[in-house]
């Protein structure tokens, strides 16, 4: 199973952030790239509890559908998605939206997941997931910022997408230096991460 975190500080308020979120047409929005939509249950406007959504997308070149549930609900603080039907063997996503104390919103999400098919679920995860899923994570992040501060009347771009990883990967994380080519602003790099890419370079 894999645990990792991202802090994303957004220039707009609490609630409005909180909002954006759970709404399908701004999740829809952005996972454009991946041709995401919500196929059944709330295919349209904000979620709520015990609210359930049909995502069909395609990753890796592969159709798949997912079906999500609002399991805790606490405006505008928290509220959790979890997988009832899916890819994914356990999937558990938990959102957290605090004020950053200058007006804006500082949205934590906690998100564990695990592959399907045991050791070899296991492979997919730490050779392709464990990397794939954080990055999605990061596309859909940026996005909601840049549409919450716009609608907040600020300057999109103010704020800052990162991530780090479950205790199993790191003690800390920092932020990576050499992030490549179109990641987001605040990427983190683990001390796991940091001694996998010293290794490519000596070999």
């Amino acid at each position: 199973m894999t645990r990792f975190e991202l802090e994303t500080r957004i220039a707009a308020p609490v609630p409005l952030v909180f909002g954006l979120s759970l709404d399908v047409d701004a999740h829809t929005a952005s996972m454009a790239r991946s041709g995401e939509r919500a196929v059944a249950g709330v295919t349209s406007g904000a979620m709520a509890l015990g609210d359930t959504v049909t995502w069909r997308a395609r990753h890796f070149g592969v159709v798949w559908r997912m079906t999500s549930r609002i399991t805790a609900y606490d405006h505008p603080t928290h509220f959790v998605d979890e997988q009832t039907a899916g890819p994914f063997h356990h999937w558990w996503h938990a959102h957290h939206f605090t004020p950053d104390g200058h007006g804006g919103t500082l949205m934590r999400d906690e998100i564990t997941f695990q592959a399907p098919l045991g050791p070899l679920g296991r492979l997919a995860e730490r050779a392709v997931l464990d990397r794939y899923m954080p990055h999605l994570m990061r596309e859909r992040n940026a996005h909601l910022r840049a549409v919450a501060e716009r609608e907040a009347g600020g300057a999109p771009g103010a704020g800052w997408v990162g991530v780090t990883w479950g205790a199993e990967d790191a003690e800390y994380a920092e932020e990576d230096p050499e992030a490549e080519p179109g990641g987001m602003p605040g990427d983190r790099l683990t001390s796991r991460q940091r001694a996998r890419r010293a290794v490519g370079r000596a070999g």
